[in-house]
């Protein structure tokens, strides 16, 4: 079984609409982690190119841009897969990310799968030597304040 994460949170908002601000707006809602930065240095704004084979990057004040991964599913309203890698990792150390969004009454669930991790070492500078449930743990909980920033800054309305 691979090693992953999932967490969940509800938005007042169409799955449409939801999945318009996680994409259009990411730039305004990720908050960088110190533990989990993409590249050495500062954090720069991430972005995505929309559609399949679309890129997940991270674009840093001087210009440079880290391509975090490439988009596998682009399905508006439903599903959202994309790899992410960190600037550190080794061929074959590859994790993917999978954001469902779920109509529940008015609101919509929204739910990150982060998996594969398995393919990282322990001893990797990425997992900061954290036994594995340990970094599952806090890597979860920084993706539950991702979230939580989403719903608090995304602009749902268009």
């Amino acid at each position: 079984m691979t090693s992953r994460i999932l967490v969940s949170l509800r938005v007042a908002a169409t799955p449409e609409r939801a999945f318009a601000a996680f994409v259009r707006d990411i730039g305004l809602w990720w908050r960088p982690n110190p533990l989990f930065r993409f590249g050495p240095g500062e954090s720069g704004t991430l972005s995505f190119e929309p559609g399949p084979g679309g890129r997940f990057t991270e674009t840093y004040p001087d210009g440079r841009i880290f391509e975090i991964g490439r988009i596998s599913a682009w399905e508006p309203g439903s599903r959202l897969v994309f790899s992410w890698r960190q600037a550190s990792f080794s061929p074959g150390q590859d994790t993917e990310v999978e954001v469902r969004f779920e109509p529940v009454g008015d609101q919509t669930r929204v739910t990150v799968e982060h998996r594969g991790w398995d393919s990282v070492p322990q001893d990797h500078v990425a997992r900061h030597h954290f036994p594995d449930a340990v970094f599952l743990q806090r890597h979860g909980e920084w993706w539950q304040a991702l979230l939580g920033a989403y719903r608090a800054s995304a602009r749902f309305d268009g």
